[in-house]
């Protein structure tokens, strides 16, 4: 029989037929929920927002498209610690058909490292197909979170932007004589390592029992199983979602932090790509004495430091 929900939230029970699937009806019904998600925000109505995203991943439409994506992007045939890919159009339609998040367990991410060009090296978790499918539909949720409360200027991980967005807002805010001349450079160190957990588990608009699965799944890594008590794992689908709503708020906090001389005097702009930023001032008495304190205890907050 060939799976077709009739409602973006409707229950399906069917044997699921990968190529049966109307993929222009599941796009458009996840879209219309992400709409009328965005527009809850928009009106305050957070009760609402909760429930949409409910429906959204719950629904046939929703983990459809998220076992699509996972599926066919750059790391389909990169296996998780349970060996297994989703390579044939079967174990795709099993895989729809097993993503519930009651008695959800996420597994332990598979630890690799990739070389940075500093020599050092990043590490990288690799989550289960089922794991990563999980966090796709959740990622689907989330985004309309992400692209409408996400600071104005942050670029990174972001639909429609990118780092020569970034770039070309610096731009912007530096190319005349009149502009800002001192710059402070964040860096965050170790920051997707060091995320609080509690924080997240508190600030962060998603299911809590699913984000505690993701966040305490622990890591193995040469043969060793590792707990971990901090940290979004890099390598996850949801984790550039999790980083930046994490981080959303340094650009409200600049804005409003008081400060010596008028706003215009100030000339404080802020831009973020994903975890580095720049913060420009008048002076750097300025950003030294007045900016650079509120950062340090926004980041405190959230499990950081900067480098």
């Amino acid at each position: 029989m060939t799976a077709v929900a009739t409602q973006a939230g409707a229950p399906f029970s069917v044997t699921i037929d990968w190529y049966g699937i109307d993929w222009r009806k599941v796009k458009r019904n996840v879209r219309r929920l992400q709409v009328r998600i965005v527009k809850a925000i928009e009106a305050g109505r957070w009760g609402k927002v909760k429930a949409l995203q409910y429906l959204l991943t719950r629904s046939f439409s929703g983990k459809a498209l998220a076992v699509k994506r996972v599926t066919e992007n750059r790391g389909k045939r990169t296996a998780g610690v349970d060996g297994e890919i989703w390579e044939t159009p079967r174990k795709k339609a099993e895989g729809i058909g097993n993503l519930r998040q009651h008695g959800y367990r996420a597994k332990p991410l598979k630890r690799r490292y990739i070389p940075k060009p500093n020599g050092k090296q990043r590490p990288l978790g690799i989550p289960t197909m089922k794991d990563r499918a999980m966090q796709a539909i959740y990622k689907l949720a989330e985004d309309p979170v992400v692209e409408t409360t996400g600071d104005p200027n942050s670029y990174g991980f972001r639909k429609e932007r990118s780092s020569a967005d970034a770039i070309a807002q610096c731009f912007l805010c530096l190319r005349q004589k009149t502009s800002p001349g001192v710059v402070l450079e964040g860096d965050i160190r170790g920051c997707f390592d060091n995320f609080s957990h509690e924080w997240m588990l508190k600030n962060i608009p998603i299911e809590k029992g699913i984000l505690t699965q993701w966040l305490k799944a622990g890591y193995i890594d040469k043969g060793v199983f590792n707990r971990t008590e901090a940290g979004s794992p890099q390598g996850g689908i949801i984790s550039p979602d999790l980083a930046n709503m994490t981080l959303d708020g340094l650009e409200e906090l600049i804005e409003t932090r008081p400060h010596r001389g008028t706003k215009r005097q100030a000339k404080l702009h802020m831009i973020r790509f994903a975890d580095d930023f720049i913060i420009t001032g008048s002076s750097k008495e300025l950003l030294e004495e007045d900016i650079l304190p509120g950062v340090v205890e926004f980041m405190g907050e959230r499990g950081l430091e900067l480098s």
